[in-house]
């Protein structure tokens, strides 16, 4: 078969990394490019197993496709090919059925592997990315996913819908769906909203609980250290400790006019200091010191047998301003 019937697309494209609703869109895109009317014949799926034969592969990879369009062959868990059939492809990439796409998906694949780069050397766009998003991104994430089923979601519900689901974009996506629907009317998905129809399935994150201490929420900080499992109040001092003494510092280069240093003087990057010039402006004069006060007294009672509980949620209410 002379003719190249793929539009365009390469002859084969590695979709690699653990985000699996990119992974899931990046397969989607693929498919629906297949000819009208001959998905069903153009199309062959294939998980990587120990059984996979190369020769059997080949052969899928060889057949020339009904119509006029292109035949997908898609093989998943691409990172777990015996060896016969990884280097089988290798030897068939050098030279591709025209009428065949090929399309590996992978969580992990060294950049190092035969494989990876035969597909690599395609083309720059052979190789699709789909690193997981960080987790200081995937509230913006959220957003879009909302806004692809044309709702909209405010800033603390995108935050609360990742604190309570976890980082599975997979997850996120589903739960905006069921949200999107709950909320169809009102064309908007608020922390209430998340609050009151989504279950926390992930663990609480000492960040988290910083953030809300910082920002002096006491009822928020109490609400998330009363959902942690089995904490270390005194690792949670240390910590809070940290946090403060940042404040700290960026209440004195504020004040020094020199607030676009803060990032370098603590030696941060800027998404990871975003906040501090909001928390810091959120204590009045000497009480970050007396908060640094309050911790150490706490962490002395911690060790000392006190009650942790209590001593900690005192120290919560005193940071967070809701008792003198």
């Amino acid at each position: 078969m002379a003719q190249d019937v793929r539009g365009g697309l390469l002859p084969a494209y590695l979709i690699v990394g653990s985000d699996e609703l990119k992974a899931k869109e990046s397969v989607s895109r693929l498919k629906r490019r297949l000819e009208p009317g001959f998905e069903a014949f153009n199309l062959d799926e294939r998980p990587a197993s120990s059984d996979l034969e190369a020769q059997d592969l080949l052969s899928s990879l060889n057949t020339l496709p009904f119509g006029s369009g292109f035949r997908l062959v898609l093989v998943t868990g691409a990172d777990h090919l015996p060896k016969p059939v990884s280097e089988a492809l290798v030897a068939y990439l050098t030279d591709p059925n025209p009428g065949c796409l090929l399309c590996l998906v992978a969580e992990k694949l060294a950049k190092t592997t035969r494989l990876y780069k035969a597909v690599a050397a395609l083309g720059k766009s052979s190789v699709i990315d789909c690193s997981p998003a960080k987790r200081w991104d995937l509230p913006k994430r959220v957003v879009r996913m909302a806004q692809t089923r044309g709702m909209r979601i405010d800033g603390a519900a995108a935050d609360e819908l990742v604190a309570r689901v976890g980082e599975s974009t997979t997850m996120l996506d589903r739960q905006i769906g069921t949200l999107s629907e709950l909320c169809r009317g009102a064309g908007i998905i608020t922390r209430a909203d998340v609050e009151r129809y989504v279950t926390r399935i992930a663990e609480v994150k000492p960040w988290d609980f910083l953030d809300a201490v910082c920002a002096r929420d006491a009822r928020r900080a109490l609400e998330l250290y009363n959902l942690m499992q089995n904490p270390s109040e005194v690792a949670l001092v240390s910590m809070l400790v940290g946090r403060l003494r940042e404040l700290v510092c960026t209440q004195s280069l504020v004040a020094r006019r020199q607030a676009g240093d803060v990032a370098s003087t603590l030696g941060k990057q800027a998404w990871q200091i975003k906040n501090h010039r909001r928390w810091a402006a959120g204590f009045g004069r000497g009480e970050l010191a007396g908060a640094l006060d309050a911790c150490a007294r706490c962490d002395y009672a911690l060790k000392t047998g006190s009650d942790a509980r209590t001593e900690f949620t005192r120290l919560v209410l005193k940071v967070c301003g809701s008792v003198s």
